[in-house]
């Protein structure tokens, strides 16, 4: 049943600037952002972390090593967890995109929309490699492993509407903020969301169990009432 605690990047000055940043090289978190995320990497140094791994755009390696700061462990990169791919969008002012054509169709019909140009992922397509990234490294890994993936706010949002069951058309309800947590554990048969732009407070109901206190298989069944939460 492994945990994976998404986490999107710490505000970078593309954000600040009303930019959107995509593929850009470059771009790097501001002064709020390396604050941020010097913030959550404290949140999270009691969570044994099986692996961290990363987009590769600078502003998630700048996350994801915060987070790996005195661990020992090595920040991995995986492209499927990179930025959507924006193409003639990237780079380009939100308030002149907000009055294109596709901008209605991202906001209203995500699942159909595919940006302009050579480089340009269809909305689905991005969802489709960000899940397939989760799903692979759930499988590499321990069946209780909690494990990191650093990654982007559109990105994030996909993997979530996809663990809630929800039509990618449904992902815009989901807000992930800057150096935000979402966690999502991955049973047999269905996916358990537990936290969803997370951005400050305990975190210590994500560190598991003694061993000897785990269940041999952990059940895929949602407890009837909602049960007794988490204890620690």
């Amino acid at each position: 049943m492994p945990t994976v605690i998404l986490l999107r990047h710490g505000r970078t000055t593309a954000n600040a600037g009303g930019i959107l940043a995509g593929w850009t090289p470059g771009v790097q978190l501001d002064e709020a952002g390396t604050a941020q995320v010097s913030a959550v990497g404290e949140r999270l140094a009691k969570i044994p972390l099986a692996a961290i791994v990363s987009s590769p755009l600078e502003r998630c390696r700048q996350t994801a090593e915060a987070v790996a700061a005195g661990r020992g462990l090595e920040v991995r990169d995986d492209d499927r967890l990179g930025e959507a791919r924006y193409g003639d969008w990237t780079g380009r002012a939100i308030k002149e995109l907000v009055k294109e054509p596709l901008w209605k169709v991202v906001q209203q019909h995500p699942s159909a929309a595919v940006f302009p140009g050579p480089e340009g992922e269809g909305l689905a397509d991005t969802q489709a490699r960000a899940v397939a990234a989760v799903r692979s490294w759930n499988a590499s890994l321990a069946p209780d492993a909690v494990w990191l993936a650093c990654s982007h706010g559109d990105v994030i949002k996909a993997i979530l509407a996809d663990a809630l069951g929800l039509h990618l058309d449904q992902f815009q309800r989901i807000v992930v903020d800057p150096a935000s947590i979402s966690v999502v554990t991955y049973t047999e048969t269905r996916p358990f969301v537990l936290r969803v732009n997370d951005t400050g407070g305990d975190v210590s109901a994500l560190v598991p169990p003694p061993r000897k206190r785990r269940r041999r298989t952990a059940s895929s069944d949602a407890v009837v009432g909602g049960g007794a939460g988490a204890t620690v």
